[in-house]
């Protein structure tokens, strides 16, 4: 009868360990930088749709990483948060969702947000990321 028998080289088998504690402390910053990736373009994005965008860029953040606790993935977000500095205390998601959906009242839609979620944009930055992690070779 046949038989196989295969060692791994002992440096292959430290770099797996080394990265298998190393994971989530990529995937975190990966989808941090991807997020990153997305609020600068919304934020290049937002002058094509507002005439002055300087309060409404002080509510745009990126959120700290986090795990959902359904099914253990990493995320961030990526969210308009807060009011606008006026008088009336004006929620600033509501003025973004009215500019970027439109409204009843005849207000027309002029998207910004979901235009700036550009797929190769976010996983260059995310390869990036990644690269700094995994041994080259």
């Amino acid at each position: 009868m046949a038989s196989f028998h295969a060692e791994l080289p002992m440096d292959l088998i430290k770099s797996f360990e080394e990265l298998e504690v190393a994971t989530p402390k990529m995937m975190g910053d990966m989808t941090r930088a991807g997020a990153e990736t997305v609020k600068r373009t919304v934020e290049n994005n937002l002058s094509k749709s507002f005439k002055s965008t300087d309060r409404l860029k002080e509510c745009l953040f990126v959120t700290k990483t986090y795990r959902t606790p359904s099914d253990d993935s990493i995320n961030n977000k990526v969210m308009i948060y807060g009011y606008l500095d006026n008088d009336k205390k004006t929620p600033a998601p509501l003025v973004a969702m009215a500019r970027e959906y439109g409204t009843s009242r005849g207000e027309a839609k002029k998207p910004f947000f979901r235009k700036s979620f550009k797929k190769s944009d976010i996983e260059s930055a995310m390869r990036e990321e990644e690269s700094k992690y995994l041994p080259k070779g």
